[in-house]
């Protein structure tokens, strides 16, 4: 693909995550001449509008695809070494772009928090995305690129000081402000609809080894109550994201070769304090995680507004174990709202990352933290607003 026109190509730049994707792109490589890169989409005249909007040059490629026309994806596929897309549910809207991308030996970076579909998609494209060069990487925003990095960041700690990684690692959320996506929200939707037409999907779905063909790992805990952690002194809640990144930790493990160990331990929960009030918190981010899927969920196309998406941030806690009792910590935090400023940020930065500082990784299905590690929190830490600190 080195003859390609463009080195990155924006798949669903007319829709809302689409273009904070391009507007990050315009403005934070605007003085970057050997970076090409172009925006796609289904209406010209939507895809000028937005052009026009973020502040982007005059002369930015434009593009026109359609989800439900795989001659126009294939054809925008020929021209670029690599496709951003943001339009989900991918088991709706994604498998033709793959499968172009796998063809042409293209490299393809999503959003995607759809793990049956993403097994499915590892079963079907595995051997043929080796054949072709391609490099197929999933999850390339807030799931789970921070909490694939945060894991990988606490153990290179642990192992500098157990001289081993832990075995036992734990994510927590500390603090998360902003809202959720409307994509996210209908890519769970949807996921759920799936498994309840088809059953045998209920087995992948509940599966933490669902990502990782052929390795099933030690018994997981499974985070769906309210409990007190008593070496963090403090309530915790599920987090309805676990069921994504869970899987993705113990993939990018499996991907690395099994650096953490084979009876490796992971799970995440929201930490909502101690005392009568940490409980009644837990509870209720128990009640609103029911919401976040039910019928006021927001919509695919909507989202907060620039205020909100620049006063949102997160702030996550990685807690290694070692076998004695001993523990590392480490946070992970960014300073956007996850679903969509910082995401957009992140999407950007991996797909740059593997064009530019990891053009050596070898063809395959990949998660963004396997494939690059620390260049990956380098780039994320100049670029993108995000910190890896080591914590006493």
């Amino acid at each position: 693909m080195s003859s390609a026109k463009f080195d990155i190509v924006v798949y669903g730049a007319t829709g809302f995550t689409g273009q904070l994707v391009a507007e990050y792109l315009a403005a934070h490589y605007k003085d970057d001449k050997a970076l090409k890169w172009a925006m796609a989409g289904r209406s010209l005249d939507k895809l000028k509008a937005v052009r026009d909007a973020i502040g982007a040059p005059a002369d930015t490629p434009l593009i026109v695809a359609d989800a439900s026309d795989a001659a126009s994806l294939k054809a925008m596929v020929a021209q670029t070494r690599s496709v951003i897309t943001t339009v989900g549910p991918y088991q709706f809207y994604g498998e033709d772009l793959l499968a172009a991308c796998v063809a042409a030996g293209a490299d393809y970076f999503d959003l995607c928090g759809e793990p049956v579909w993403m097994r499915q998609m590892i079963d079907k494209y595995g051997a043929a995305a080796k054949a072709s060069g391609a490099r197929i990487v999933f999850s390339c925003g807030y799931d789970s690129v921070p909490f694939e990095l945060g894991t990988f960041f606490v153990q290179e700690e642990a192992k500098r000081l157990f001289g081993a990684p832990a075995a036992r690692v734990k994510g927590r959320v500390r603090d998360m402000r902003g809202t959720l996506s409307g994509g996210t929200a209908a890519s769970a939707k949807a996921t759920f609809d799936a498994v309840a037409k088809d059953l045998s999907l209920v087995a992948i779905l509940n599966d933490y080894f669902a990502l990782t063909p052929g390795f099933t790992g030690p018994k997981q805990p499974k985070g769906n109550r309210a409990v007190f952690e008593e070496d963090l002194q403090s309530w915790a809640a599920p987090f309805m994201m676990a069921l994504i990144n869970t899987r993705n930790v113990h993939r990018s493990n499996m991907l690395m070769g099994f650096p953490y160990g084979q009876d490796f331990v992971y799970d995440e929960m929201v930490l909502t304090g101690p005392g009568e009030k940490g409980e009644a918190n837990a509870k209720r981010v128990m009640a609103a995680n029911a919401e976040k899927t039910g019928p006021n969920a927001p919509k695919p196309g909507e989202g907060p507004s620039k205020e909100e998406r620049e006063n949102g941030l997160f702030n996550l806690l990685y807690v290694a174990i070692a076998p004695d009792g001993r523990m590392v910590r480490a946070g992970v935090t960014g300073d956007r709202d996850p679903g969509y400023g910082s995401t957009s940020k992140m999407i950007s930065e991996c797909a740059i990352c593997l064009l530019r500082d990891a053009s050596d990784v070898p063809a395959g299905f990949w998660t963004p933290g396997a494939a690059m590690q620390h260049k990956l929190i380098k780039r994320l830490q100049d670029n993108a607003g995000l910190t890896f600190r080591v914590e006493g």
